[in-house]
């Protein structure tokens, strides 16, 4: 089994998620998406974070029913940075599976990918790097070893996605119906 690794705080997880799930499996060689949770992004600064349950939560909502995704919390488990090297070591150790994983990379991080994230070249060890249009339609030049994923470039994120619960806009059609649930049920996002 050939599995891909899709990384993020998921603060809220929204449809973009799911299609870039669903276009690494139609598109690319791997069976299953393991859906890994930050505990604390070493690249973001949490905006409006209600807490990692909440978030696991409204992760397991949004993949209700796809039997291909999974969730794997070993980040929230980590005390401290959830850096991309400790959770490739950990994964090597607890599963089973056919090649190197394929790691996922928004373009919006792959340009400083070997000048700011810890231990590129490791990372380079452990994992194939799969690159997603998140801001540019065009494949950008990079100097590591990776392929770009042919995705749609969908302009929703989990910052759109706040600020207009925030402002009152619309925002329910982005996110999965049980996630929808947990938002309005809890009063996430209202005032960040």
């Amino acid at each position: 089994m050939r599995i891909a690794l899709l990384g993020g705080s998921f603060n809220p997880p929204h449809i973009g998620h799911i299609i870039l799930a669903e276009e690494i499996l139609g598109t690319l060689d791997y069976d299953r998406v393991l859906f890994i949770p930050a505990n604390i992004p070493p690249h973001k600064e949490p905006q409006g974070d209600p807490g990692t349950d909440m978030r696991l939560a409204m992760l397991h909502a949004t993949l209700e029913g796809w039997s291909e995704f999974a969730i794997e919390p070993c980040e929230l488990k980590r005390p401290g940075i959830s850096y991309t090297i400790d959770t490739l070591r950990e994964i090597s150790r607890k599963y089973s599976f056919d090649g190197k994983p394929g790691l996922v990379i928004g373009d919006d991080l792959a340009p400083d990918f070997l000048k700011v994230w810890k231990d590129p070249e490791l990372i380079l060890e452990y994992a194939d790097i799969i690159v997603a249009h998140r801001e540019h339609a065009e494949e950008l030049s990079l100097p590591y070893a990776h392929r770009y994923i042919k995705n749609l470039l969908i302009p929703v994120s989990s910052t759109l996605v706040r600020e207009r619960i925030a402002n009152h806009g619309a925002w329910r059609s982005l996110v999965s119906p049980g996630v929808q649930e947990i938002i309005e049920t809890y009063g996430l996002y209202r005032n960040i």
